[in-house]
């Protein structure tokens, strides 16, 4: 057998896969996270709620209405991007003018109330969702057996996260995002209506993290916690990259998750907190982030 650096080769390979995949949650998760806080200046703790309820509406919409995995992919962010336009609308924009912290404050608190509604109508353990009959198999890449599903998490993840990006940074419309958090007033002159442009942002935002909901429920337990085991991670991330810059969000996602992959064979023990480990370092030598801005 193949080793390297004392391991063997599969399992290098296989912690690269796992690593890919953490890595592609974080991503979508973070980047979700970037576009809110650097286009409206909010910093929602309640993504991970928000990722959470993604995944049950997923399992909903299975159990209830018979739509499979491929429909909930379409279907399930609508409802969540829903839920956080209406949140922004009745709880944050209220909040927009006083300090950052109150953001924070009231969007942890809307985090624990939707875990609480979650954990009191599914329980503690949750539910369970199965990948869609076309993934359920195990592919032979000759140096080792990768599950289909899994390859197609990061694939999803490498597209959606490119084409937000894309449409953030080279649009018309991110131009009038970008613009309007500039100068509101200047660009509602021109006849946009900026609040509605707001709260899309955010519903945009928080639609990321139920697509990555929707993407999680085959592979994780389908749980009222499973947003709140992350999200410590997905901040951290977030902080690595540069608070507010998408493509740092999308890069160090990425990245986290194959380091936290590769310390999970070598130092177990460390692969909990091999990310804060790199954020503050990051934050002694860049305090602004590796892609970001400073004041």
């Amino acid at each position: 057998m193949v080793m390297v650096l004392g391991k063997p080769l599969p399992l290098l390979f296989g912690q690269l896969l796992l690593g890919l995949i953490n890595g592609s949650f974080y991503a979508m998760l973070s980047m979700g996270l970037a576009i809110i806080f650097g286009l409206l200046r909010i910093i929602n703790f309640a993504h991970g709620a928000m990722f959470m309820v993604g995944a049950f509406v997923t399992w909903g919409l299975l159990t209830y209405l018979g739509i499979g995995f491929w429909g909930a992919i379409i279907c399930a962010p609508l409802p969540v991007g829903l839920l956080g336009m209406a949140a922004e609308r009745f709880l944050i924009r209220p909040i927009y003018k006083l300090d950052i912290l109150y953001g924070l404050l009231l969007t942890f608190g809307l985090a624990q109330v939707l875990q609480g509604l979650a954990t009191n109508f599914f329980g503690v353990s949750g539910v369970s969702y199965d990948p869609p009959a076309a993934f359920a198999r195990v592919v032979n890449l000759g140096f080792m057996y990768m599950p289909l599903y899994r390859g197609f998490v990061v694939f999803a993840a490498i597209i959606v996260c490119g084409g937000t990006w894309l449409i953030v940074e080279k649009t018309r419309l991110g131009a009038l995002l970008r613009a309007a958090t500039e100068n509101p007033a200047l660009v509602q002159a021109f006849g946009v209506n900026v609040p509605r442009l707001l709260a899309l942002t955010f519903g945009g935002g928080v639609a990321l993290a139920g697509l990555a909901g929707v993407l999680a429920a085959p592979l994780y337990a389908v749980n009222p916690g499973m947003g709140s085991d992350l999200i410590d991670t997905v901040f951290a991330v977030v902080v690595i990259g540069g608070m507010g810059s998408i493509g740092g969000a999308i890069l160090t996602g990425f990245g986290l998750g194959i380091i936290e992959g590769f310390t999970d064979v070598f130092y177990p023990p460390g692969s909990a907190v091999v990310v804060f480990v790199v954020m503050a370092i990051v934050l002694l030598a860049r305090p602004a982030g590796l892609f970001g801005k400073a004041a």
